[in-house]
């Protein structure tokens, strides 16, 4: 049973996913992220974080999903023209395919973590431990996304921010 909803749980965020990418719609593009956030929540539920498919559903698929359906109708945003690659769009999917590949053959080599969980606990049930965690152990790539997430918000300010006509010098 545990298997089949992994399975059912996989390909709708997999499903969803491609959706995310593939939409030519903001707007449904915005409605497959939510039910990829979904699938991972319940993704969460099956590994016995509570905590996070809780955080998850609240913080990203309530606010974050929110927050960009209200951008998408703040800038009027209609389906565009087909993307086309340009030779820099390729260049930046090359060098971030690397980059990708090889933060996760460092990951593999040496991510592993030093302390073992204690017996009897595991991450996701004990806040404890996963506060822990948290602030220890991957204290860096937390400050790196709250760092993305802001630079993301004043880009989200500039680009919403209507340009005034320049006026007439006559």
């Amino acid at each position: 049973m545990e298997q089949l909803a992994f399975t059912a749980l996989s390909v709708l965020t997999l499903a969803c996913a491609l959706g995310v990418v593939l939409s030519k719609n903001a707007v449904n593009g915005a409605m497959c992220l939510l039910l990829c956030l979904a699938g991972i929540a319940g993704l969460f539920v099956q590994l016995h974080a509570y905590l996070l498919a809780f955080v998850l559903i609240l913080v990203y698929a309530g606010a974050v999903v929110a927050l960009f359906l209200f951008i998408i109708m703040l800038l009027d945003m209609q389906g565009g023209q087909p993307w086309r690659p340009r030779v820099a769009s390729l260049v930046a999917g090359v060098v971030a395919a690397a980059l990708l590949i090889t933060g996760l053959d460092l990951l593999a080599v040496r991510g592993r973590i030093a302390d073992a969980a204690p017996v009897g606990h595991s991450v996701g049930s004990s806040l404890k431990l996963y506060a822990y965690q948290l602030f220890t152990t991957y204290l860096l790539p937390v400050q790196v996304m709250g760092f993305l997430l802001l630079v993301a918000m004043l880009g989200v300010v500039v680009l919403s921010r209507r340009m005034a006509e320049p006026e007439d010098p006559r």
